[in-house]
């Protein structure tokens, strides 16, 4: 399948992933135009947008072409992977004397592979576009329980290869301000409290 209306990758871009595919080793990404609007998009939205005529284009060059109407879990699954030969981010193998190494100091053969987050945050641009194209909720190939597991399997193994942690920060809670904090930007008609004494010297 060839895929190559677009020099631009959807995700992380057009890295050299080695990949095996009879596919095509160009970029992805596609460059069909959706009607003007008034306004311009969002980055989000646009990059949603391109990411939808991506799929939309990879269907239609498949092989039989599908319909959206026939595509399931697996066949998201299969775009997932397909996408690999486009990835930027090594993935060391079990042999390999880096694996789980975050740094390696020096370079290995292992093959390039898209980010678990380049390809979560793809999956959840492709559902929402899924539904906001017509198609049901309960019917989302982009939901299927089959692509959640994937995803779940590539996060560990990429954890574990790369050495690195995917555990979700906690977001430290926003410091109240006061009034005389002028670090608020506050510009109301309140009286600012004196600066305190200098510090003292040798200090």
């Amino acid at each position: 399948m060839d895929l190559s209306a677009n020099p631009d990758s959807p995700l992380s871009g057009g890295g050299s992933g080695g990949g095996s595919s009879s596919m095509g080793s160009n970029s992805i990404t596609s460059s069909l135009s959706v009607g003007g609007a008034p306004q311009s998009p969002s980055r989000y939205e646009a990059q949603k947008r391109r990411d939808w005529n991506t799929f939309g284009q990879y269907l239609r060059n498949h092989r039989p072409p599908l319909s959206l109407a026939q595509c399931s879990g697996a066949h998201v699954l299969e775009f997932l992977r397909y996408l690999d030969q486009f990835g930027k981010t090594k993935v060391h193998a079990a042999a390999c004397p880096f694996f789980g190494h975050p740094s390696p100091p020096a370079p290995c053969p292992c093959p390039l592979r898209q980010a678990w987050g380049s390809l979560d945050a793809l999956v959840g641009r492709l559902r929402a576009a899924y539904e906001e194209n017509g198609g049901s909720p309960e019917s989302n190939p982009f939901a299927a329980r089959a692509v959640r597991l994937y995803l779940r399997e590539v996060r560990e193994h990429q954890a574990r290869a790369r050495g690195v942690s995917y555990e979700k920060k906690k977001r430290k809670k926003p410091q109240q301000l006061t009034l005389g904090d002028s670090s608020s930007g506050f510009r109301g008609n309140h009286h600012q409290p004196p600066p305190g004494p200098p510090p003292a010297a040798g200090c």
